[in-house]
């Protein structure tokens, strides 16, 4: 139960950033998150699921920290 809630609040997380960021997905943040993340060489980036997987836990470090934040 703590994972599902864990990945619900990941994929909240996720949501409320590109909200801050006018959901421009391929604006200057997100471009620059996603070849800090993946790096810029399509080659060698990992396959779809594992960058999906990669997001999402992004998106609960980023609930955790808010978390622990707010405690």
């Amino acid at each position: 139960m703590s994972r599902v809630i864990d990945n619900l609040g990941g994929l909240w997380a996720l949501l409320r950033l590109a909200a801050r960021t006018g959901f421009k997905m391929r604006g200057p943040y997100w471009r620059w998150r996603y070849e800090t993340a993946l790096g810029t060489d399509p080659k060698r980036r990992p396959k779809t699921f594992a960058q999906l997987r990669a997001i999402l836990a992004y998106g609960r470090w980023l609930h955790r920290i808010r978390k622990a934040h707010w405690q």
